[in-house]
């Protein structure tokens, strides 16, 4: 009996659409056209997806369960990192996608192919505000720039900005940060900032908090900032210098029953002529070297890899984040609940 029901469990996992998991808002949309709606075109068959907001725990519970009923996801640096050392991942079939020597380095790993390069930095509206905000420190004046702040929910990235805010040197913020003293000093930052912070989680969240002008500024997605400037006729500024840009990279979790679909449509969508387009819809760097080459200067100029944005941006330190998201994320939770 137990022997067919678990037979019974197997078959529907088995007969399940390949189901890709992204980050939603218009970042999802983008790749639906480009990526999603061909591939299941060329695959002649149904392609499923849903969004997320993150969480390693979110893909253990899936993976914990039995048969995932999640397929391709993509994920950021440090839970591609946990979840590859968890062996919560599929290894990636990297004779599919043309070898690891056509992807910068950042986008290469045994268990994730890179997606995009991608920064987190302040935006603001350029309608409300002529001369906007140009550091840190800026968006800590409430002052200068009377209104609320908008700040994705969590430990990293906010304690990055809190030191920059407190003068820290982008070259120094996670020296800053390896220390007791560097910690406190970014809580201690925040604390002068906390009545003022409206906090969000979905990517899409930010541009409804600017757009309804609940907040004067917030941190963002760079990539969401371009493409509702492109859609809406919005003027809204991103920010570069004291941006955290870092990769993301596409996985297929562990047990899925759709496991060669799955690496088929993470190679699909690697492909330089595929990736090339995003940019038109999204600003976001491509891991693809060759993709990156295709792309018209009108969108590179707007990308976190071209040099100029490059500069005073810092890389998300993914190995301290790794080693330290555990313990900072219940200390952040618990200074948010006082």
């Amino acid at each position: 009996m137990a022997a067919a029901a678990m037979l019974g469990v197997i078959a529907s996992a088995q007969a399940r659409d390949l189901t890709v998991v992204s980050w939603g808002g218009n970042y999802q949309d983008a790749q639906r056209k480009i990526y999603f709606q061909p591939f299941a075109a060329k695959l002649g068959a149904t392609v499923l997806d849903e969004s997320w907001d993150g969480g390693y725990g979110v893909l253990q519970a899936k993976v914990k369960a039995g048969v995932p009923n999640w397929d391709a996801v993509q994920v950021e640096a440090e839970e591609l990192e946990l979840g590859c050392s968890d062996g919560i991942y599929e290894k990636i079939d990297w004779s599919k996608l043309g070898g690891k020597d056509g992807f910068i380095p950042a986008g290469v790993s045994d268990c994730g192919v890179g997606a995009i390069v991608w920064s987190t930095g302040m935006a603001f509206d350029g309608d409300k505000i002529k001369d906007g905000p140009k550091t840190w420190a800026d968006f800590w004046d409430t002052k200068k720039f009377p209104g609320k702040r908008g700040l994705r929910k969590g430990a990293k990235y906010t304690l990055e900005f809190a030191l920059m805010a407190d003068g820290v040197p982008t070259a120094d913020v996670y020296k800053v940060l390896k220390t007791k003293e560097g910690v406190e000093r970014a809580f201690k930052k925040l604390d002068a900032l906390k009545a003022d912070i409206v906090w969000w989680e979905a990517g899409a969240q930010p541009l409804q908090l600017l757009s309804s002008g609940q907040v004067a500024m917030t941190s963002v997605y760079n990539g969401r900032i371009t493409a509702i400037n492109r859609t809406e006729g919005k003027h809204f500024g991103f920010v570069f210098p004291g941006s955290i840009y870092a990769v993301d990279s596409w996985v297929v979790l562990k047990g899925s029953p759709n496991k060669d679909a799955a690496m088929n449509f993470i190679a699909f969508a690697s492909q330089a002529e595929n990736q090339a387009k995003l940019p038109e819809y999204i600003a976001y760097g491509l891991p693809n070297i060759a993709a990156a080459k295709l792309v018209p200067e009108k969108y590179a100029a707007e990308l976190p890899t071209t040099p100029d944005n490059l500069k005073q941006a810092i890389a998300l330190d993914v190995g301290f984040w790794t080693d330290n998201s555990e313990e900072l994320s219940k200390r952040f939770n618990a200074w948010l609940a006082r």
